[in-house]
């Protein structure tokens, strides 16, 4: 079968379950939490996938790693569901599949904006002016990276504003090197 069919239909199953229970929000934030742990420590999956550990020990890696004492009963039987099927090498799928359900069902737009320095008021202005635009939710992760010297890279919905002042001087040197091609 293939990945992402699995990890869709165990991400589908966890979403009803959880909206049920009335704790999907919850098992979101947990979803979020865990696999940016599988991102962060290379050496969690490593270990949950290892076939030489036993369930027990996966379930507690799994338990601390999504959170810890606090975790969610309904993320908790989802992850002993999986380790008893044996579908553990899909459960960092299973929880990216879960995040895009949640977007999806709660109308969550995630944008990425990019500034040489942290520009609070601008993330805020962006937001609401995207919300409105897309009648969405709009969330804005962001990111500083002083490369871009100044202004700011805005993406969203596949879309992408690059008012930085390093494309800017990118694009006025690419001007200059045409005009003096046509001099020569």
């Amino acid at each position: 079968m293939n990945t992402g069919v699995i990890s869709r239909r165990y991400a589908k199953a966890l979403l009803a379950y959880a909206k049920e229970a009335g704790k999907d929000d919850k098992v979101y934030a947990e979803a979020q939490v865990l696999s940016q742990r599988f991102v962060d420590v290379p050496g969690l999956r490593h270990a949950i996938e290892n076939p030489v550990l036993d369930i027990r020990t996966k379930l507690k890696l799994l338990r601390e790693g999504a959170g810890g004492n606090g975790l969610s009963k309904e993320l908790d039987r989802f992850f002993s569901l999986v380790l008893e099927e044996r579908r553990e090498k899909f459960l960092l799928f299973m929880m990216w599949s879960y995040i895009d359900l949640y977007r999806e069902d709660k109308n969550i737009i995630i944008g990425r904006l990019t500034t040489a320095v942290p520009a609070p008021k601008l993330v805020k202005k962006l937001e609401e002016a995207s919300s409105k635009q897309t009648k969405g939710n709009v969330v804005i992760e962001t990111k500083v990276d002083p490369a871009i010297l100044g202004g700011y890279i805005f993406e969203l919905a596949g879309r992408r504003m690059d008012a930085s002042v390093s494309n800017q001087l990118k694009r006025v040197e690419q001007q200059f090197i045409a005009k003096n091609r046509r001099i020569v």
